[in-house]
Parts: C-alpha cells; sequence; structure tokens
C-alpha cells in the first residue's frame, strides 16, 4: 500500500509541476497575476521531487532513476505536449569570403517536425549546458552538411514569448527572447574528428 501510495504522489506531483510549469510561464489563458503563484507552488513541486539537491545527492539520483525508469517523468501534464513552438534555433552560417547565411533546422515529415519540436523543447528546458551545447552541436553538424562550404556556424537559441491577452488585444505579436548562442568552427570539427 505505501508503494503504491508513493508511486501515484510522484505522478501526482509530476503532474502539477507540468501544468504549474506552463502557467508559471504565462502560456495558459489563464491571466498573469496566476504566475507568481504557480511559481510558488511549482518550487515546492520540486523539492518533493527531490530537484532542489544536489545532482550527486543519492537521493535524488534514486529518485530520477524511479520517475525514468517508470516513465513517470513525462507526459502526464494537463496540457497537451508540443502544441506550440515554444524554442526557436537560428544558426548564422559564415563563409570565407565573408557572407552570412541565416538557416534553420530542417526536417522532411510533419513527424520529423514534432520530433525537432520536442527536441527544441528539450533542450530549453534542460540545465546542463554541456548537454544543451551537444544537442544544438549535433544539430548545427546537420545543417553543415547542407551548407558545406560554410567556415563557421554559429547557433542562437531563444524562447517563443507570446503576448497575454490583453496585449495581442492591443496588437502585439509573438517575440523571441536571447537564450544561448555557441560557436562552431570547421577548423575545430575536423581536428575533433581526427581524434577520434
Amino acid at each position: 500500500m505505501a508503494w503504491f501510495l508513493l508511486h501515484f504522489s510522484l505522478i501526482a506531483a509530476i503532474s502539477c509541476r507540468e501544468t504549474l510549469l506552463l502557467v508559471a510561464h504565462n502560456l495558459t489563458i489563464l491571466s498573469s497575476s496566476f504566475s507568481s503563484i504557480a511559481q510558488n507552488v511549482d518550487s515546492v513541486a520540486s523539492t518533493v521531487l527531490g530537484q532542489n539537491l544536489a545532482s550527486s545527492n543519492p537521493v535524488r539520483r534514486t529518485l530520477l532513476t524511479y520517475l525514468h525508469v517508470t516513465g513517470i517523468e513525462r507526459g502526464y501534464g494537463y496540457f497537451a505536449p508540443n502544441v506550440p513552438g515554444s524554442y526557436k534555433l537560428i544558426f548564422e552560417l559564415h563563409y570565407p569570403d565573408g557572407t552570412v547565411e541565416y538557416a534553420i533546422p530542417e526536417v522532411g515529415s510533419a513527424a520529423g517536425e514534432l520530433r525537432l519540436t520536442g527536441l527544441l523543447d528539450e533542450i530549453g528546458r534542460t540545465r546542463h549546458d554541456k548537454l544543451r551545447e551537444y544537442l544544438v552541436k549535433m544539430l548545427a553538424r546537420a545543417t553543415w552538411r547542407e551548407h558545406p562550404n560554410a567556415t563557421t556556424i554559429r547557433a542562437v537559441f531563444g524562447s517563443l514569448r507570446l503576448p497575454t491577452i490583453d496585449e495581442f488585444e492591443q496588437g502585439a505579436k509573438q517575440s523571441y527572447d536571447f537564450l544561448y548562442a555557441y560557436d562552431f568552427s570547421l577548423r575545430h570539427e575536423s581536428s575533433e574528428s581526427e581524434t577520434r
């Protein structure tokens, strides 16, 4: 009975946290006054899930392993996942002659677009700088194959900021907030491939 209660308490905590995350970032139709309340309750849910503990803490590691093994850590939010694209990645391609070109990651199907949106969402949510840079680098490599003459690529990652209902009624449009930028050079890529 105790195991049953623990398991479903974790499901409830994840569900609340996912929903509160959306409310806290004004991604629902709820008014912005709920945002600060949601942020406070979200910090409580994070504490229950052990996310405020050090990454080397055995309690956090055990809890995180259990959440991953059981599949609890994803997909229990109230709102459907991956409906709006909340993050955007733009590549600034630099060529030897000084030309600069811009590109976005491209996919060949609707299913690929959904997966890319999910990946960008995961990149935006990750708290680990090295993992985030690695994932962006993988997308940059795919873009490099499409533009082999580019010598450097600057990857600019930003989040979509939707206007509130009041701002939308006044004619405000969506905008992007800068989050991260990564620079990759062909010289670094070739030396990396030589060392493998």
